[in-house]
């Protein structure tokens, strides 16, 4: 339940602090006190947009902040957890932070959050029902969700939510793979002509190119790369060459060896050099032999680099390794469309069964659905006929729809007759504004225990009404908050009396400004603020007398 409310800095409030109550709260004051700015100070908490019109002073930032109590809250906790949201056990703090130059921030338990998080997490804590909300009545999702909250329909929905979306992509899967395979038939002709001159290249591997690159280069060089030879090979083993000269040198050191130091072995190491260089010429000789200049192959390297250069051209690359991997999409590619109807079958068998069992769980919420709307129709006549609407009658319709949706394959709607000989018609053409107000009281106190949440807040809903109706509203507000805490905004004291904790809005002046406030009535207090309803003066006897009649418990 809500158990305190912060408001700093927002339209006519500088700084207020209010500790609610389990039960039903009452809130009065006069028209303007600031009631409406209270509550919108709640919407920011749930998500409602701000206003920096709304930021009282300019100088620092408007903060609204919220504690709740949540212990037992399992569904809340499994929420914050699946959502990386700090969770405390037995308190949530919920605070939304403007400053004046319209930067929004959102906090739960003292850590920042999305602004949607802060929503989702504040919609599971309270629930605020205006006026302007009466007109969700007429619209057919509010209906559905009426219904479903009657029928406890919360886990059979989030089951058929997940088929549908399994439904939904093996049907999307299926769609993608045929228009996938029209497109491929369209164009299979000219991707087998792709892939046949690709095939018929007999790519050996990347490198490739690169090999027949060099190659080509060399066969064209080949006379001077075996005139270098030829002149490498003369100087070596020419007439004299490298090797006859290390022969004498190698001589010569042997006879010089009396006048040479011993461990130099100089001899030794002239003929190490010999034999090194007869190495060297040896495997230039292999090398000349084996350049032998062939015009025919160095044709066919040549006719096969330009085809890998066309293709390479046509097909936008640079590579051989490019190519190999097209070659093998197009292969892949026609793959596809030689085994299309297999995949095909298996991805529309997927859709089917997919389909099957949301229709399976469709059909589980509508059986629940139909249990449930004549359970809410005879419990909305009962509930809602001592609150001036003794003729009322009430159907509640769940039809099929046309096409399977994430909600079922059902519409729900509510018709009404408020009068004797009054055809059944849908309620935004049957009922007055007055008349709608009770409806949706009557309806919130059928579902309340069945909300799972902690609070709830009525802000005048009981416009249009008065005496023995508005004491009946009064009443079943106090019902409801048997179950949960009601905060309720109202200028009936029918209404009011029936409250177990009473505050008061009003607006007080000092020397520069306006500033609105609010307290919690003592006994005495409340009789005057109902006299004051009831009268226009606190001090009536005769209208404190009635305030308190109206207190008496039996009323």
């Amino acid at each position: 339940m809500l158990e305190t409310l912060h408001i700093a800095n927002y339209a006519l409030i500088d700084c207020i602090d209010i500790d609610f109550h389990p039960g039903l709260n009452i809130i009065t004051g006069e028209t303007g006190a600031g009631k409406s700015i209270m509550l919108g100070a709640l919407s920011l908490i749930l998500g409602g947009r701000a206003d920096t019109r709304a930021v009282r002073h300019a100088d620092r930032k408007s903060v609204i902040e919220a504690t709740f109590n949540v212990a037992g809250h399992e569904r809340l906790r499994e929420f914050c957890e699946a959502n990386d949201i700090d969770w405390d056990p037995e308190h949530c703090i919920v605070r939304r932070e403007i400053s004046p130059s319209g930067r929004s921030r959102a906090f739960v338990n003292d850590s920042p959050v999305p602004l949607t998080k802060l929503a989702e997490v504040s919609g599971r804590l309270v629930d605020i029902h205006s006026q302007h909300q009466n007109q969700l009545l007429t619209r057919p999702e509010f209906q559905m969700e009426v219904i479903d909250t009657m029928a406890g329909n919360g886990d059979r929905l989030a089951e058929h939510r997940r088929r549908y979306e399994t439904f939904r992509e093996a049907a999307r899967a299926l769609k993608v793979a045929k228009k996938r395979l029209e497109r491929s038939r369209e164009d299979e002709e000219y991707t087998r002509f792709q892939l046949d001159q690709l095939n018929e290249l007999h790519l050996k591997g990347p490198e490739e190119q690169d090999e027949l690159e060099q190659r080509r280069d060399l066969l064209t060089n080949i006379t001077t790369v075996k005139d270098a030879l030829r002149r490498t090979l003369d100087a070596l083993e020419g007439t004299p060459g490298a090797l006859d000269l290390l022969d004498d040198a190698a001589q010569a050191a042997r006879e010089a060896t009396p006048a040479l130091d011993e461990s130099d072995d100089l001899p030794g190491r002239i003929e190490s050099a010999r034999i090194e260089i007869k190495d060297i010429t040896d495997s230039l000789t292999a090398a000349d032999s084996r350049l032998d200049a062939d015009p025919a192959e160095l044709e066919a390297i040549e006719e096969r680099l330009s085809t890998i250069y066309s293709l390479q051209a046509r097909h936008h690359v640079d590579t051989v390794e490019a190519l190999i991997k097209l070659r093998d999409t197009l292969q892949r590619r026609l793959d596809e469309i030689d085994n299309s109807d297999t995949a095909i079958a298996n991805l529309e068998r997927e859709a089917r069964r997919a389909m099957a069992l949301a229709r399976e769980s469709a059909a589980v919420l509508t059986a629940a659905r139909r249990e449930a709307a004549q359970q809410f129709a005879d419990e909305l006549l009962e509930r809602a006929r001592p609150l001036g609407m003794r003729n009322l009658r009430c159907e509640v319709a769940v039809t099929p729809s046309q096409s399977l949706s994430t909600t079922g394959s059902d519409e729900v709607s509510f018709n009404f007759a408020f009068n004797k000989n009054q055809p059944l018609m849908p309620v935004g053409g049957a009922a007055s504004g007055g008349e709608i107000s009770r409806l949706m009281l009557s309806i919130k106190s059928i579902i309340a225990d069945r909300m799972e949440l902690p609070s709830i807040i009525f802000d005048e809903v009981d416009t249009g009404v008065s005496g023995d109706v508005a004491n009946r509203m009064g009443l079943m507000m106090a019902d409801i908050s048997q179950s949960l805490q009601v905060i309720a905004i109202t200028h009936l004291p029918q209404v009011a009396a029936k409250g177990s904790h009473h505050y008061k809005v009003y607006k007080h002046d000092d020397d520069t400004s306006t500033h609105t406030r609010i307290t919690q009535l003592t006994p005495d207090e409340r009789i005057g603020e109902l006299a004051l309803m009831l009268s226009g003066d606190p001090d009536s006897p005769s209208a404190r007398a009635a305030a308190l009649a109206l207190l008496s418990p039996d009323k």
